[in-house]
């Protein structure tokens, strides 16, 4: 008599495409902190300056995430 388990193959054809995932999610991850990160810190450098320097570079404090994100958003 004859008995086939698949059960092993199964699992790591699973563990196998769960490891691919995780590791375009990582990349992703990694792609995107390299992308905002520096944007993030020149929003908080806006956001740390008074009214009257935004107004003298010609913006309002609702204006900084779109003077930040100019480039990737056409608004």
């Amino acid at each position: 008599m004859t008995y086939v388990s698949t059960k092993s193959y199964t699992i790591s054809i699973r563990g196998a495409f769960g490891a691919f995932g995780a590791a375009i999610l990582r990349w992703f991850e990694a792609y995107a902190d390299t992308r905002v990160s520096p944007r993030r810190k020149q929003i908080e450098a806006l956001e740390a300056k008074s009214d009257a320097e935004l107004a003298g570079m010609g913006l309002s404090r609702d204006q900084i995430a779109y003077y930040v994100f100019r480039d990737v958003f056409y608004t």
